[in-house]
């Protein structure tokens, strides 16, 4: 891969991450369909078409500790910072964003930690080989359910309804939010204020351009319109 990929993992909205130093030599992306094949008796074979699956990433690299000519990260952490970090996110049972950039295509998501695999290679100095694979993460919430009871004569019966109003987000939109590789107001929009539409609404609050739009610097911190706490 050239220099103009690269891959960003963080935790927390951003609170803690960093580039994996040397770009693996492929990303392997998985988008494989949810279908099923049955055998029906008078119609023959039909294929019943399901839900997508959830994409998954994977990919294998090293986290180096010496200064190879082709990492390509800014800032390079010890190999046992990345393999701290990336164990210590995995306890929480909480996604971390996956964010991608190339010449051809873009990713950024929120992901699970599906697996990770290292070891220290002999003879390399201190640095550690490992496999990551990430799976996307689709946020939920439970939904309020109401019993209502009904008399019929003698019997009484229990009626589960859906409720009118779903469960809150506890999660308060933040302040501010530091802009990452990848991404732009529409995204911004859509996952931290629920609406893409909205992307408008954070232009005018940050006087940006129609011009800048395209070229915002990473690291910008953009104040969000109906911030009411930092997360």
């Amino acid at each position: 891969m050239s220099n103009s990929y690269g891959i960003w993992l963080s935790f927390n909205n951003q609170q803690e991450g960093f580039q994996i130093p040397i770009n693996p030599g492929e990303i392997e992306v998985g988008e494989g369909s949810n279908s099923s094949t049955y055998d029906v008796v008078g119609l023959g074979e039909i294929n019943v078409i399901k839900s997508p699956k959830l994409s998954s990433y994977a990919f294998s690299g090293i986290f180096p500790a010496q200064a190879y000519p082709f990492i390509t990260a800014n800032v390079v952490l010890e190999p046992s910072e990345y393999k701290d970090m990336i164990e210590k996110w995995m306890v929480t049972k909480r996604p971390i964003r996956f964010v991608f950039t190339g010449d051809s295509f873009d990713i950024n998501e929120a992901v699970s930690i599906d697996d990770f695999s290292w070891k220290e290679v002999a003879g390399g100095g201190g640095d550690i080989e490992y496999t990551l694979k990430l799976k996307k993460y689709v946020f939920y919430s439970a939904q309020r359910m109401n019993v209502a009871t009904r008399q019929a004569g003698a019997a009484t019966t229990q009626v589960i309804q859906k409720g009118t109003k779903p469960r809150q987000n506890d999660r308060q939109t933040p302040k501010t939010h530091k802009l990452t590789p990848g991404e732009d107001l529409w995204t911004i929009a859509k996952r931290e204020l629920g609406d893409d539409s909205k992307w408008r609404e954070i232009q005018r609050l940050n006087g940006i351009s129609d011009a800048q739009l395209k070229k915002l610097p990473v690291g910008m911190v953009l104040k969000l319109p109906g911030g009411t706490a930092n997360v």
